[in-house]
């Protein structure tokens, strides 16, 4: 077990999220983990910036976060919800999409916004994991969906 699942301080570093996670740089949507409760929950934060790549093409004069960047940032932090839980058990292993469900987008996202990404673990059978999700800006869910995801060897 590594030090971040016994007791994560938060919010995590971003050094920290860089050892959670195998994204990065421009895809990485995961600024801080706010929140997270080992096996249980995490609430990550997203800050929605003008100069992010996406914008230059969805929708150029009016740019909107496009909805799949979303349900990725929601598989983010379900993803580093489940390598803290597994730990140093996690090390030479992926978290990969398996089902999206009753994906909702419900308000658009836009630069300057906050996005808050909530995700709790429903179920867990061997390396598949089941999760419900949402993100939210300025307290109103902006998206939410269901997913599961399996962890495999790189």
């Amino acid at each position: 077990m590594n030090e971040l699942s016994s007791s994560p301080d938060l919010p995590l570093t971003a050094e920290q999220i860089l050892g959670l996670l195998p994204h990065r740089y421009p895809f990485l949507l995961i600024d801080r983990f706010e929140e997270l409760e080992v096996d249980q929950r995490a609430v990550a934060l997203k800050n929605v910036t003008f100069n992010e790549p996406q914008f230059q093409g969805h929708f150029p004069g009016h740019p909107i976060m496009p909805g799949v960047l979303l349900i990725e940032a929601m598989a983010q932090a379900a993803a580093g919800l489940v390598a803290v839980t597994v730990g140093d058990a996690a090390s030479g292993q992926l978290v990969y999409f398996m089902t999206i469900d009753n994906a909702r987008f419900r308000k658009p996202v836009t630069p300057g916004d906050q996005v808050r990404i909530h995700v709790d673990k429903e179920r867990q059978r061997g390396p598949v994991w089941r999760f419900k999700g949402k993100c939210m800006v300025d307290g109103v869910v902006a998206a939410e969906a269901n997913f599961s995801a399996m962890i495999v060897d790189k």
